[in-house]
């Protein structure tokens, strides 16, 4: 899953998208990506927050572009609102990344109704659940439930346990170390990873990608279905590595 940060303020400058849509996403197809995630908005800590016809305003017009030029290639919005998720679906997109775990109560009313995939990631990081484990699985468990009931069909469902949202690095890094724990608990439905250039790895951003790469061969061995990252390319090779696709 390729990342494309319509945004001015996302942690990795380098993945902000300052020239042709179009470009960026024939350059990361033709890298080995397989579905293209556009964001309008950053949640690295101490981000300032957009509203949802700002929000729409970045990502829309990036979805109709790429729509009109790659008819194909699945297009995943990462966004919490769902009137953004309604005018994305209208334009093309397949999917929803809703990092928020359906915060918006009428988040899985809009997936049923717009035919969307989603894919819903757990934040931790105000949770008063101390056990970290536990409060992944009860969280993402809850979300799940709320999409079925909604009438959400199960081969529709994506899971992220949310590396970068939990209560610092050592939760991260534990998260990270028992991912295969957490898919087990969940059989029937695949995972997303995202680990890409995050803050766990200290250093510098641009100094993060040879351990964002091996997350990445772990994730392989772990199970996971989609990779979220920004170096398509690299990625596409550790994963044909290790035996994944």
């Amino acid at each position: 899953m390729a990342i494309v940060n319509a945004t001015p303020d996302s942690f990795y400058g380098a993945s902000r998208l300052q020239d042709d849509a179009v470009k960026r996403v024939g350059e990361f197809i033709a890298q080995g990506a397989e579905i293209i995630d556009v964001g309008g908005q950053s949640t690295r800590p101490g981000a300032s927050p957009v509203g949802e016809l700002e929000e729409l305003g970045r990502v829309l017009p990036v979805v109709e572009s790429v729509r009109a030029e790659f008819p194909d290639i699945p297009i995943s919005v990462d966004t919490f609102f769902p009137e953004v998720a309604i005018a994305c679906m209208r334009a093309g997109a397949d999917m929803i990344n809703d990092v928020s775990c359906l915060r918006d109560v009428d988040m899985a009313k809009t997936v049923a109704e717009t035919g969307a995939s989603v894919c819903v990631m757990h934040d931790r990081r105000r949770s008063a659940v101390d056990d970290l484990f536990f409060d992944k699985v009860l969280g993402l468990r809850a979300a799940v439930n709320k999409l079925l009931a909604a009438g959400v069909q199960r081969d529709r469902i994506l899971l992220d346990g949310g590396i970068g949202f939990n209560r610092g690095s050592d939760e991260d890094w534990q998260l990270l170390n028992d991912y295969a724990r957490l898919i087990e608990q969940f059989d029937e439905y695949p995972f997303l990873l995202g680990t890409s250039r995050k803050s766990m790895f200290g250093g510098k951003v641009e100094e993060r990608l040879v351990p964002t790469l091996e997350s990445t061969a772990q994730a392989v061995k772990s199970g996971v279905l989609f990779v979220r990252v920004h170096d398509v390319a690299e990625n596409a090779q550790v994963i044909k590595a290790y035996g994944g696709r």
